[in-house]
């Protein structure tokens, strides 16, 4: 009889550690609870808009499926699809590819990527900043390391309300898809300038704009508020200057237009299927528009 109550003790002190630990390690826990199946996603705050409005609507359509949704940043999104404890991963870059290794080392599946949408990414500033337009050769003499434009007095402008002159540069946290971007395809791959505001998300670049006349700040179109103005930009100087628009997105003449991507581990099957196959749908992709992004057909 002793034997067997120490047994049970054994049993159910091995299983409350197992569950205590896979609890810890967020990769094990139900994901279908009263006939309701959960999705996580996690990652880009540029798509957390989105990809809540994608959850919403499907959840309306197909109330047996429920999407949690975070943001974090691409990085985040990314490691957390490493580490298989979501089932999707949002991002507003391309995974490297020592992370699509890292994926498959640690799951034993391959990541599969999926575009669905485009962003054009806005430069922003106060909404009354006299500047209209700025070239991507001023943008990175603004924030790279080493860049020589700190007043807006060298921009040609005067800022009302910003009486000392000197550029305000917001910018987004290193694990952002955001600051990736726009460190590759804006400043070259040079380092960042020290001394930026560095902001956790995408709606709060724009709000900090809004509220600091000498700000300048770079943000997913799709935040755009009637407290802030999104500058034309020119490839080069004496080149034409384009606003952020999705016709321009499409057309690839505004400068800094991305693709918005999803990421899986292997081929996606069943419930996560469905969702993406929805997703890429018109009904998905009019949800891409609404929220002010680029879909997929250019909003034909």
């Amino acid at each position: 009889m002793k034997s067997t109550r120490k047994s049970l003790r054994t049993l159910k002190t091995g299983l409350f550690l197992g569950l205590s630990l896979c609890l810890a390690l967020s990769g094990c826990r139900p994901r279908e609870q009263g006939g309701i199946r959960t999705l996580r996603v996690k990652g880009s705050d540029t798509m957390v808009n989105l990809a809540q409005a994608w959850a919403e609507a499907y959840h309306a359509v197909n109330p047996r499926v429920r999407v949690e949704v975070s943001g974090g940043g691409s990085g985040t999104g990314i490691a957390a699809l490493i580490a298989g404890t979501v089932d999707i991963a949002d991002a507003s870059r391309e995974m490297k590819s020592r992370e699509r290794e890292a994926a498959r080392r640690n799951t034993g599946k391959t990541p599969r990527e999926l575009t669905v949408g485009y962003d054009a990414l806005a430069v922003y500033v106060h909404k009354d900043n006299p500047l209209d337009q700025i070239t991507r050769e001023q943008l990175a003499r603004i924030y790279a390391e080493g860049g020589d434009l700190v007043r807006w007095s060298q921009l040609g402008v005067t800022v009302p309300g910003c009486k000392e002159d000197r550029i305000v540069r917001i910018s987004r946290q290193s694990n952002s898809g955001t600051y990736v971007y726009f460190r590759e395809h804006v400043l070259n791959k040079k380092d960042y300038k020290a001394g930026s505001r560095d902001m956790n998300g995408s709606k709060e670049v724009v709000e900090l704009v809004s509220h600091t006349p000498c700000a300048i700040g770079y943000s997913g179109m799709g935040y755009a508020t009637p407290e802030v103005k999104m500058l034309k930009v020119a490839r080069r100087a004496g080149g034409p200057a384009y606003a952020p628009t999705v016709e321009n997105a499409v057309s690839k003449k505004y400068p800094i237009a991305r693709a918005l991507y999803v990421y899986t581990l292997g081929e996606p099957t069943g419930a996560v299927k469905e969702y993406l196959e929805w997703i890429l749908s018109s009904a998905g992709q009019k949800i891409v528009a609404e929220t002010g992004y680029v879909p997929l057909n250019g909003g034909k």
